[in-house]
């Protein structure tokens, strides 16, 4: 509003004491010495209200008492959703949510694979420790802590060997069951099941690589243990045990690093059909910068499976005990070193329920940070928009999977 002298509003007094509403205009002290701006005598005629009469006027078409105006909604339009994610940025719930939504709805064709490996891999497990797993000698009590600790040893060195068929079989199942979970998810983020056998003929071709891949990244990892190891056992004493622990630390932490920065060859390698250099490669590419947060969302997602673990196997534990009593009273006292087949075959009945469930929701976490960080730096999302066939997003692409 401009102030200036000589200029009035609309509907202000008709004299210099009155205002609009006829009322006299106060006095103001500064108009006696003509400090402030005076009024002009001819004013306009004193504006005119009246309020309004009548039922307020209709709303225009479409708007109704309580109705957004239009455009109310500006602003990004949600992400698209084809499948078991949100094409975008994903958040740590929405990936551990992808996962089981999964497992929820592609259930037939997860369990099928999840299933059928736990068995192998229990039946594998059982055998092992009732046939092949070498009688442990019985603890010297009257032994040096010298004397203990190779005991110790020897037993744990007995297990490893009689259980190294156990465990390959276990890790020959589980690479078979990560790749054809890998296909499964990619498919389900494009919202597309997928049968056994098609996951089948999709993942048999990268099996080798996986392998290699696999034996790979455990024959770093033990090199690198042996390696901060080395030197404290070497030297022996007081000082070996000091530098034995400091090196083993140092030791763990790198391994872990390097886990966390490899973590997404796998899917790399199954999506991108790539070879196992070029998938460390591109792990390495995509966690650059945000290791500490698939870091902290891998340790969750392996901290919440070992709690399901624990729920489901200690039930199973207990109630092999109360069936299998003597052979584990047995154990305790020293006459036998194994497990009785009740116990075998309960605990090992809670370990196929256990892997049934925890094998995709460790897999499809994995691919799920795969699929994020390439939606955060190469624009998947578009791609599998497109790939989806979702209106507006260009021409469907032949190739229809993640890694395309």
């Amino acid at each position: 509003m401009n102030d200036t002298p000589g200029w009035t509003s609309p509907g202000s007094a008709p004299s210099d004491d009155q205002n609009g509403s006829g009322v006299p205009r106060p006095a103001d002290p500064a108009d006696a010495n003509g400090s402030a701006p005076q009024w002009s005598k001819d004013q306009p005629p004193a504006g005119q209200w009246s309020p309004p009469t009548g039922p307020p006027p209709p709303p225009a078409p479409g708007q109704g008492w309580g109705t957004p105006p239009p455009n109310a909604h500006w602003g990004r339009p949600p992400a698209a959703k084809p499948g078991v994610i949100p094409l975008r940025p994903l958040g740590m719930g929405e990936i551990l949510d992808g996962a089981v939504k999964t497992l929820r709805t592609y259930w037939r064709t997860v369990l099928a694979i999840t299933v059928t490996v736990a068995v192998i891999s229990q039946i594998a497990n059982i055998l092992a420790q009732q046939y092949l797993a070498p009688d442990v000698p019985a603890a010297n009590p009257d032994a040096t802590p010298a004397e203990a600790l190779e005991q110790s040893l020897d037993a744990a060195q007995s297990s490893l060997i009689g259980l190294g068929p156990a465990l390959l079989v276990t890790l020959m199942a589980s690479l078979v069951s990560a790749a054809l979970l890998t296909v499964v998810i990619s498919r389900a983020v494009l919202g597309r099941p997928v049968s056994l056998g098609a996951a089948w003929q999709e993942a048999r071709p990268r099996l080798l690589q996986l392998i290699g891949l696999t034996l790979l990244l455990a024959a770093m990892s033990s090199a690198i243990v042996m390696v901060g190891l080395l030197p404290g056992l070497l030297i022996g004493g007081a000082a070996g045990v000091a530098l034995t622990l400091l090196g083993g630390l140092g030791a763990l932490v790198t391994a872990v690093w390097l886990m966390i920065r490899f973590s997404l060859a796998s899917p790399a390698l199954m999506l991108e059909r790539g070879g196992v250099i070029k998938s460390l490669k591109r792990s390495a590419k995509l966690v650059q910068g945000a290791w500490w947060r698939i870091f902290g969302i891998t340790l969750l997602t392996q901290l919440l499976i070992f709690i399901f673990s624990m729920i489901i196997a200690i039930p199973f534990t207990i109630i092999g005990i109360a069936v299998d009593g003597d052979g584990f009273s047995d154990m305790l006292s020293g006459t036998s070193t194994s497990f009785g087949w009740p116990f075998l075959i309960i605990t090992g009945i809670g370990g196929v329920i256990t892997s049934a469930i925890t094998y995709p929701i460790s897999a499809g976490v994995t691919v799920l940070l795969y699929v994020d960080q390439r939606i955060r730096r190469e624009a998947l999302d578009l791609e599998l928009a497109r790939a989806a066939g979702l209106p507006g997003y260009g021409p469907t692409p032949g190739n229809q999977t993640v890694g395309g």
